[in-house]
């Protein structure tokens, strides 16, 4: 996200790991692997982690794999 374009903190949709979980339609614990390594960004709220939605969706993009056919 370029500077002049980053959405402003009061408008930004923060999802626990519990909701990502429920989008990606994976665990929990996987969430939580893909936050510590760094492919998936998070922000700590004091023992809980919150993921911005716009993320998620990015994330997902990003790793969507196409089948071509031969």
């Amino acid at each position: 996200m370029a500077a002049g374009s980053e959405v402003p903190l009061s408008e930004v949709k923060f999802l626990t790991v519990a909701e990502v979980a429920s989008v990606m339609r994976v665990s929990k614990m996987t969430v939580y692997r893909l936050v510590h390594s760094g492919h998936l960004p998070a922000i700590r709220v004091g023992r809980s982690f919150r993921v911005p939605e716009q993320a998620v969706h990015a994330y997902l993009r990003e790793s969507f794999v196409g089948v071509e056919s031969a």
